[in-house]
Order: C-alpha cells, then sequence, then structure tokens
C-alpha cells in the first residue's frame, strides 16, 4: 500500500473511532474493531488487558528485543457541537482529547510494519484504555504488562492543536506534570444570613484557606521548580439567607517531583488545618495520586529524536522543548521501563486553535501519516537487521 493510499485508510480509521467513541473501561467495541483490523495485518493479538485493553505483536527475525508502540482508546464525556459526517453517535460522548487520532496513527504505524517487515525482533503495540482517569495504564500493569508481556522500551505521542503542523517537540526528563487530586471539607456552625454572629462561617473559612494555598507555590516551592495548585469546585449546603455549616473545597495540584508533590500536600493540611484552628471550624483534608509526571529517558528520547528528524527534517524537530503542565497517564509507564513521550503539533496556519476537551474540537487528519511514520522509524532504528 502506497502512502496515499494508507493516508486514506488511517482517516477511514480515525473517523470511524471518533463517530463511535466509548470513554474509560467501555472501549469494548473500539478494542474488537482495532483487533480485527490487526490480526489482518498478521499480528498476534491479545485482548481483555488492563480490563479492555489490548495488545498485539509482530515477530521477525532472530533477536529477542521487545519494544513497545502506545495508543490511548478512550474518549471524554462531551456532547460534540461540531458537526460533520463522522460526528460522535453516543450521547455524552466525544473524542475531544484526539485519542481517535493516536489509534490511528499506531495502526498505521503497524500496517507499515506489517508491509515492510524491515526489522529484527518484536514490536508490541499497546493500545490502552482508560487513559483521561489516569485508571488504563495502572489496570495493564496489573494484568501482566511488563510481566508476563515483557517490554524492554515504549514509546508514545499525543497531538497537540496548539502546536506546529507536523513538528514534533520532545524532550530529556519532565515533558508532562503529575496530577494529584484533594478534596477538602470543612465544618463549621450555620445560621441565619441576618445573624453571622450565631454562626462559624465555613464560607468565610474557604475563602481564606483558598487564598493561602496559593502562597504555596509563591513562598514555599522553590522558585527554579514548577507547581500549579489550582481550586476548581465549591460546594455550600447553604441557601440564599443561610450560612450554611459545610463546604467542600476540591481542586488539583500539578508538578514534575516527588519532593515537590510531597511538599505540596503537607503545606496545604498545615495551611487548612491552622486556618480552621483560627476560625473554631473542623476539617477533613483528602489528597490522591492521580497521575504520575511523565518523565522521558535519556537514550529513548535521543532515538524519538532521530527518528523524527529521520521522517520530518530536522527543522520540524523541537528536541527541548517546554513541558507541559497537563497530566498523562502514559508516565506511569516510564516509572517502569525506559521510554519517551513526545508531542506531535496540528496546529493549521491561519485558522484558529481549538484546545483540546473542546466540544468543537477536531483532529488534524494531514499529522496521521508523519506520526504513524515516525513510530515505524523508532522501530527501525530500535530492531534493525
Amino acid at each position: 500500500m502506497n502512502r496515499e493510499e494508507l493516508k486514506k485508510e488511517m482517516i477511514k480509521w480515525r473517523r470511524h473511532f471518533h463517530k463511535n467513541p466509548e470513554s474509560a473501561f467501555e472501549e469494548v467495541n473500539t478494542s474488537n474493531y482495532i483487533a480485527n483490523l490487526l490480526r489482518e495485518m498478521g499480528y498476534k493479538v491479545t485482548i481483555g488487558i488492563g480490563k479492555t485493553g489490548l495488545i498485539a505483536d509482530l515477530k521477525l527475525g532472530s533477536s529477542e528485543k521487545i519494544i513497545g508502540l502506545r495508543a490511548d482508546m478512550d474518549c471524554i464525556e462531551l456532547d460534540e457541537k461540531l458537526e460533520t459526517e463522522y460526528k460522535s453517535v453516543n450521547k455524552n460522548r466525544m473524542h475531544a482529547c484526539g485519542h481517535d487520532g493516536h489509534m490511528a496513527t499506531l495502526l498505521g504505524a503497524a500496517k507499515i510494519l506489517a508491509e515492510e517487515k524491515n526489522f529484527d525482533g518484536t514490536v508490541r503495540l499497546v493500545f490502552q484504555p482508560a487513559e483521561e482517569p489516569g485508571k488504563g495504564a495502572k489496570e495493564m500493569l496489573k494484568d501482566g504488562l511488563l510481566t508476563k508481556y515483557h517490554i524492554d522500551e515504549i514509546y508514545g505521542l499525543h497531538n497537540m492543536p496548539g502546536l506546529e503542523e507536523g513538528k514534533v517537540y520532545a524532550k530529556v526528563g519532565a515533558i508532562m506534570a503529575s496530577e494529584d487530586n484533594f478534596v477538602i471539607k470543612i465544618h463549621g456552625k450555620g445560621s441565619h444570613a441576618s445573624a453571622p454572629n450565631m454562626s462559624i462561617d465555613p464560607l468565610v473559612i474557604a475563602a481564606n484557606i483558598i487564598l493561602a494555598l496559593q502562597t504555596i507555590v509563591a513562598r514555599n516551592v522553590n522558585p527554579t521548580d514548577t507547581a500549579v495548585v489550582s481550586c476548581t469546585e465549591l460546594h455550600t449546603d447553604g441557601i440564599r439567607n443561610a450560612i450554611p455549616s459545610n463546604v467542600i473545597i476540591k481542586g488539583d495540584t500539578r508538578s514534575f517531583s516527588k519532593d515537590v508533590q510531597d511538599l505540596l500536600e503537607k503545606r496545604m493540611e498545615e495551611l487548612v488545618k491552622n486556618i480552621c484552628l483560627a476560625y473554631g471550624a473542623s476539617y477533613e483534608f483528602e489528597y490522591t495520586h492521580e497521575f504520575s509526571p511523565t518523565v522521558n529517558h535519556k537514550e529513548q528520547t535521543e532515538i524519538a529524536i532521530r527518528a523524527a528528524e529521520n521522517i520530518l527534517g530536522k527543522e520540524n524537530v523541537v528536541a527541548d522543548c517546554q513541558p507541559m503542565m497537563a497530566s498523562e497517564d502514559f508516565g506511569y509507564f516510564l516509572t517502569k521501563i525506559p521510554g519517551c513521550f513526545v508531542f506531535l503539533g496540528g496546529a493549521k496556519k491561519d485558522k484558529e486553535v481549538i484546545a483540546l476537551h473542546n466540544s468543537m474540537y477536531n483532529y488534524n487528519e494531514d499529522i496521521l501519516i508523519k506520526g504513524a511514520e515516525f513510530f515505524a522509524e523508532i522501530i527501525r532504528i530500535r530492531l534493525k537487521k
């Protein structure tokens, strides 16, 4: 199959996924569709790893080396507003993060490798469920990925609609942040709005806490480190004319290292505890680790950069890009084995950038073939005959 034919095929796959999105651990039809395509290409497919995930192997030659390439499969829970012939048919389900394109990209690489057969070793394709909630990688590992199904190193990519079209962005070290979630419950004493003196007002306490939390990054985190603390939800059990008894603050934090994660958690609880104590309220504090930071390994990043330069040209590779504070489930794989995660730019010149997780988002299909060739080139380099 020539590249133009492959590009058309990849667009067809991508649009099928876009029209039929499935969210975290629902990806049964998606997984079966991928499995059937890969079997036709000659891959040995194993389904049901990490609930709805799958792996597919193609072994050639005598080398025992196994290289992993990964794509995520789940959509987000959002109603699509963009009108196309392949608009989502599933209510409150949309591929607004580009996982439809990621799957098509990896299938394109699979097709190239199966037809060219120019490597020595095993390609292990990993189609991962539930990336959005940060649960899929852990579930696949729990089901034996890396133990029962060994991988020496692993590579992945994510489309970025705000970065220049067709360029690969990479860096050694942290490229995406951790995500930790927090819930702060403040228990005060409610009263009529006309008698605030009879209350222990949890809204006033919450306001003080929200402001105080912003001082952690400004005054506790080393200025050379990076962190974000965001309060994103505020809930009360009050009404218009009643001061509530309880307030809940929810949000998340982002950082690139365990030391900073630990500092954020410690300082947050200290501030919550002492502010509540000062006002005579009680509290509950929950802090959970949802995503590991995505930290690229040096050798594998150098390979990814070389592969991108071979395919796209040196001028289309940013070898030391700015990291992003968003999180990626792929980071958990990189705590277990070496690998590299890159961004693939999708911004078209003179066109408005529609961000990820927007109900009007649409994948730039012109970058599909570039991503597929990039993945295939990694295999050619790492499993050279």
